[in-house]
């Protein structure tokens, strides 16, 4: 005959092998999310740095085209709103920066956000989330996606005759009031104080 205390002990040791595989499955499982979550954010590190690449390479273009267009007095003013074309290599930078973050763009837009020109940008992470015990994440790729802004911070100034004088007021004090042709790069404000560049959404 057996001792109740040694059935006890022999019954008890099957219980304890499942309980310990469910806690052991039940980590794994939690790093599997873990690792998801971080190449989640991986990718959105990315995709905000490639939008925002993209929206700074437009302010560029703007700078440019409110230069050569203040030369002649030829519509510098809508180069100040925002107006003009500009930003030609946008996607390239969008790109560029994604490559840095270890992403690859897979969507690019040009859209209207309340009358300021914006870049909507998607990447998908280079590298998957990991084998996990979840099956199909050696497979998965983390993917994000951002949208950034160039607005006009500025002001036509008061008075102005756009063939004849370049003016114009921004936040903080910041102004310049030259005569058509005399605008160089060094007469201008520095870009961030002429169109800010932010994330929105």
């Amino acid at each position: 005959m057996i001792p109740a205390g040694r059935r006890d002990g022999g019954s008890s040791l099957p219980i304890f092998v499942w309980v310990a595989g469910a806690v052991l499955f039940a980590a794994f499982a939690l790093f599997a999310f873990a690792q998801a979550a971080v190449a989640r954010n991986g990718a959105q590190s990315a995709a905000d740095a490639a939008a925002l690449a993209a929206a700074q390479e437009a302010r560029a273009g703007l700078i440019e085209g409110l230069l050569a267009a203040a030369e002649d007095g030829d519509g510098w003013e809508d180069w100040l709103d925002g107006i003009s074309p500009h930003g030609m290599n946008a996607r390239g930078a969008a790109g560029d920066l994604a490559a840095q973050n270890q992403a690859t763009v897979t969507q690019f837009g040009e859209v209207d956000v309340r009358g300021d020109q914006g870049f909507s940008v998607e990447v998908r992470a280079l590298k998957s989330v990991g084998d996990s015990v979840i099956p199909g994440t050696g497979g998965m790729y983390a993917k994000a996606e951002a949208l950034a802004v160039v607005s006009p911070r500025c002001d036509i100034g008061p008075d102005v005759e756009p063939a004849e004088r370049v003016s114009f007021q921004c936040p903080d004090g910041v102004s310049v009031d030259l005569e058509v042709g005399d605008l160089g790069e060094s007469d201008l404000p520095d870009p961030s104080e002429l169109f800010l560049v932010h994330l929105v959404g």
